[in-house]
């Protein structure tokens, strides 16, 4: 008899996902790409940006894998973790105070009522003119950089965000032999003040724009911090409305030190997978 998987759908400002807890391994790794696939089709199936599963983990309260709908395994997502540790709190996994494996290495996080506080894993790869390898792309931009933040992020800045084509410009970006062979996520931002920010995203993986991107909003703050622009804490206007707040401090050499990301999530339902929501796993 095939075992019912049960998931919450949850989302972090906007960013959607599907969370299993998989730690007693209903579901067999080789077949959690082919459910990821078949879930996250919107219209078919429950729908969503990625799938978290939470596997046993022997150095942290927990291990995650998490999915993009394509199937691809990302290294870290910043709503994701967000959403994971809250469910992992409301289910018993662990104490509101916690942390977890990712690829990208430990996360710690912290619960209180819907507001979830993560720790970053300290940026890497920061380079703030990367604008001569994009030239090719025709991209209308001020500014660009690249920065690290668990997943790889290109960060440019614009003007007319609001009308900005972010997703044909992000998907160039994205797909540009300079970050061949994995890609990047692309960011386009526009500067409110020095502690505010506008923010759209181009999801690798997603191949679209979300109405909001973790990672991504980190990405855009420190690359703007990094070149002076703002100052912690950076509050990012993502696109579906919501604000994410970003805080940070640097050491003596600049390097960024001690990165939080916080925000609130929502559960959306909690459910039973049936196995027609999944032709190709059972």
């Amino acid at each position: 008899m095939i075992r019912p998987v049960k998931f919450w759908k949850m989302n972090g400002s906007g960013n959607d996902f599907i969370v299993i807890d998989n730690r007693d391994k209903t579901l067999l790794d080789e077949n959690m790409v082919k459910l990821v696939t078949d879930t996250c089709k919107r219209k078919e199936s429950v729908g969503a940006d990625g799938v978290i599963f939470i596997v046993p983990s022997e150095t942290a309260d927990f291990k995650w894998r998490f999915f993009n709908a394509d199937g691809s395994e990302a290294e870290m997502c910043g709503n994701g973790s967000r959403c994971v540790a809250r469910f992992a709190y409301l289910n018993n996994i662990t104490e509101s105070t916690m942390a977890f494996e990712t690829i990208a290495g430990k996360i710690m996080a912290k619960v209180s009522g819907r507001n979830v506080q993560i720790r970053m894993p300290n940026p890497t790869d920061i380079n703030l003119d990367i604008k001569k390898c994009l030239n090719d792309t025709k991209t209308p931009h001020k500014h660009a950089g690249f920065i690290n933040t668990g997943v790889p992020h290109v960060v440019a800045e614009v003007d007319d965000i609001e009308n900005y084509p972010v997703v044909s410009q992000g998907r160039l970006i994205r797909f540009h032999k300079a970050f061949a062979p994995k890609g990047t996520n692309v960011n386009f931002v526009n500067i409110l003040n020095e502690h505010k920010i506008n923010v759209r995203t181009y999801e690798r993986g997603v191949e679209d724009e979300t109405l909001a991107c973790g990672t991504g909003c980190i990405a855009s703050a420190l690359v703007l911090a990094a070149r002076g622009s703002v100052t912690s804490p950076v509050h990012a206007v993502t696109y579906g409305g919501e604000i994410l707040s970003v805080h940070f401090s640097k050491d003596s050499g600049g390097n960024f030190l001690e990165v939080w990301f916080e925000g609130n999530t929502t559960i959306v339902c909690e459910g039973i997978l049936h196995t027609e929501a999944m032709p190709n796993v059972f």
